[in-house]
């Protein structure tokens, strides 16, 4: 099978060497092809072109981006490249900061069901990241499943068929939230317990407002089915607290209203004809090896 290890990549050169030396040993004792593609997402540092001899590791190509458009859309992009140019069976998008584990790749790969051709997720169940973090991670979870419906406990370290691929690059909210895109068109998935690694180098880049618009875009993609949660609830509270309403009692309904109002704003993200025009913010590519 050939696999397509996709990664997104902002000023953190020192991590990618690292991660892909520890793929190459992680995958040494496979007859898979795997390749690797990184997404420079218009880093400031200099470039590195100069990389190791690896074992396993079949080419190296280098995705370099006019302009800087965060994570998601650096995924997006490259799903949508590799698709158009490239010949592959299975894409593993995963961060290059060493926080998806490189030894968990085979237990993605053991999952695979040619005849069911089911996305394979990384399931958190352990975090690596201080209490404010997962207490914030935790409370991401908990709203996202009382006004979804779904309970999404993965990120971007997940195994996509080619299919799955091919429906997610039509799908808008890709260009916004992976794994809010990825819930959206594939409602069954295959699980993987994985455990959260420790970065390679240097703090996390990942800021408290990137924190909040990365968790209301995933919510965002289901704004449709947060609308009439709202409305439900609205109604249901209205009813218990008709005999009782104040100035405090009225405050849920107004941070519900504010919800859905930040809801609505963040799914304009959400663009299927900027998503068409992304190759068009690419530089150019240099194949490594």
């Amino acid at each position: 099978m050939k696999f397509k290890i996709l990664i997104p990549l902002y000023n953190d050169w020192q991590s990618l060497l690292k991660l892909l030396e520890n793929i190459d040993n992680q995958i040494n004792e496979t007859d898979n092809i795997f390749s690797i593609v990184v997404v420079n997402d218009g880093s400031t540092e200099k470039v590195i072109n100069d990389f190791p001899n690896y074992k396993k590791i079949h080419s190296i190509k280098i995705i370099n981006l006019k302009k800087n458009i965060g994570h998601a859309r650096s995924i997006a992009t490259g799903l949508k490249f590799i698709l158009e140019n490239d010949d592959f069976d299975y894409i593993i998008p995963m961060d290059s900061d060493g926080e998806d584990r490189p030894n968990e790749i085979k237990e993605l790969i053991k999952k695979i069901d040619p005849q069911s051709n089911l996305p394979i997720v990384c399931e958190r169940v352990k975090r690596s990241e201080g209490f404010f973090f997962k207490s914030c991670y935790f409370l991401h979870k908990l709203i996202t499943l009382t006004f979804t419906g779904r309970s999404i406990k993965f990120g971007n370290f997940t195994c996509l068929p080619k299919d799955v691929v091919k429906s997610m690059i039509n799908e808008k909210a890709t260009w916004s939230s992976f794994s809010g895109s990825l819930s959206k068109i594939s409602t069954i998935k295959i699980g993987v317990p994985s455990k959260r690694g420790t970065r390679y180098f240097g703090p996390s880049k990942m800021s408290f407002k990137n924190l909040l618009i990365h968790s209301i875009s995933i919510i965002a993609v289901f704004k449709v089915h947060v609308l009439i949660r709202s409305i439900l609830f609205f109604f249901i509270y209205v009813f218990l607290i008709y005999e009782k309403i104040s100035v405090i009692t009225l405050i849920p309904i107004l941070l519900i209203i504010i919800f859905n109002l930040l809801v609505f704003i963040v799914s304009k993200r959400e663009n299927l004809d900027d998503y068409k025009s992304s190759i068009k913010n690419i530089f150019d590519v240099k194949t490594i090896k």
